[in-house]
């Protein structure tokens, strides 16, 4: 078989180079050379794309619909967060930082797949030591057929010979083609390696997972087409000091790219948590002042999440702002209000802020629980009791309303709260009248400071 023609395509002008060269002579960019395959028998003359045979426009109304086919796992966690299960035909890509348990969490699936045949493939890893992790978790799966492989044509053989169910690769940086001859993990390989297996998934309908690694700055590594090319992208997230771990759907074509599932790495693997909210609560009787509890949304789950905050004097000539778990700009915005609305002098105060647990929350509705914090920190007065806040703060000082507001009310009469803080206007349109819990609407921020401190 005679081997594929290959060019050198400049990134910034497009300019073809026959051989590698560090800066194109066209555009004078550096560093901006790829390899890429040519096909010869595409000429000019012809057509660009062919997508398939005898397809013709037609009127949408006119297409039959149909729902995919999704093969449901024992993992709740995972069938959260790709929309119900795993689709036919899709392809994944899991990424996350060196030792954070990518590749135990998909091991863990593949072993909780019984009776499907799984084919996983390892770049990184004899058979010999995915064994050895096999061994500590409690699941186990006859079906399962591992193999140390990084050559893209062997992993298309197996596929052919086995005819697996699900196909697993570990990761994408090691797989490479004998087409290209740039090394395992270049832009090129990664780029022809995850088009193949993307052919390859569609072709004959069989899902697969691909690992990828991340940079230093926090990013898939590989070109970024890569994330578009695959059906869906989950981060595997968490404090390597912290035994919790939260998976994140970032895209997904067949479901939500809201939702988030949460595990514990224990010694035998990965424990599913179905109670979240107790994991980023306090397990303390005592009450300390500075913290407040916020009812939040992580896709369609409902989570109570302990916002800390530490309010002191300035110590150096600019007062600091520390936000861990939460947007730093907007912590600067909220102290603007708490000084130009209600009086308060953050100017001259060093305020850190902290939400427990190691989540990162993005959600505006734990405004109104961070002001109380501060607040709380700032005169060292603790919150009272059993009390939840779920409101956005306005630039006005105003509090207004948030979404599913019954969802976070029934979260937080669930674990047991007596009160939750929500806007006026909410709390008048609620559809339900609780028992078991106390629902307070206010429409400025003094109105909370009064009845919660006991001061306007």
């Amino acid at each position: 078989m005679a081997k594929q023609k290959t060019l050198y395509i400049c990134q910034n002008c497009g300019a073809q180079h026959l051989k590698w060269q560090g800066k194109c002579s066209s555009c004078n960019e550096w560093n901006s050379l790829v390899e890429e395959l040519v096909d010869a028998r595409i000429k000019s003359s012809g057509p660009a794309i062919s997508i398939g045979i005898g397809n013709v426009p037609q009127p949408i109304h006119e297409i039959e619909s149909a729902s995919e086919r999704r093969l449901a796992t024992p993992d709740g966690e995972i069938n959260r967060v790709l929309g119900g299960g795993i689709v036919d035909g899709s392809v994944s890509l899991l990424g996350g930082e060196p030792g954070i348990g990518k590749s135990t969490l998909l091991l863990q699936l593949a072993l909780q797949l019984h009776p499907a045949k799984i084919l996983y493939v390892s770049g990184e890893e004899s058979a010999h030591q995915i064994k050895m992790r096999a061994q500590r978790i409690p699941f186990t799966n006859d079906n399962l057929f591992v193999v140390s492989e990084t050559r893209l044509e062997r992993i298309v053989e197996f596929n052919k010979t086995m005819e697996p169910d699900v196909i697993v690769i570990d990761s994408i940086q090691t797989v490479h083609t004998d087409a290209l001859e740039s090394a395992p993990g270049s832009v090129s390989q990664v780029r022809e390696t995850a088009a193949k297996l993307i052919r390859l998934a569609k072709e004959q309908n069989v899902p697969i997972f691909l690992v990828g690694h991340i940079t230093k700055e926090g990013s898939l590594a590989g070109p970024k087409v890569l994330e578009h090319m695959v059906d869906t992208v989950l981060t595997f997230e968490g404090d390597r000091h912290n035994n919790y771990r939260v998976v994140r759907t970032n895209k997904n074509r067949f479901g939500s790219t809201m939702e988030i599932g949460i595990y514990e790495m224990l010694a035998d693997g990965l424990r599913e948590v179905s109670n979240p909210s107790e994991i980023f609560l306090s397990e303390s009787d005592e009450h300390f002042s500075g913290v407040a509890i916020a009812a939040t949304m992580e896709g369609n789950r409902p989570l109570l999440v302990e916002t800390q905050a530490l309010v002191t004097p300035q110590a150096y000539g600019t007062p600091q702002r520390s936000a861990t778990g939460f947007d730093l700009r907007r912590l600067s915005m909220l102290l603007a209000v708490l000084e130009k609305r209600c009086g308060f002098k953050m100017g001259v105060k060093d305020v850190f802020i902290n939400m427990a647990g190691g989540l990162r929350v993005e959600d505006p509705a734990v405004d109104l629980s961070l002001i109380c914090a501060v607040i709380s920190s700032l005169h060292d007065l603790p919150i009272p009791p059993l009390t939840v806040f779920a409101a956005e703060v306005g630039l006005s000082g105003e509090i207004r309303a948030v979404n599913r507001i019954e969802n976070r009310i029934a979260e937080a009469e669930k674990l047991g709260f007596t009160t939750i803080y929500v806007a006026s206007g909410q709390a008048q349109s609620l559809s339900k009248k609780y028992t078991n819990i106390r629902v307070v609407g206010a429409g400025k921020l003094e109105e909370v400071f009064r009845t919660v401190f006991g001061a306007g």
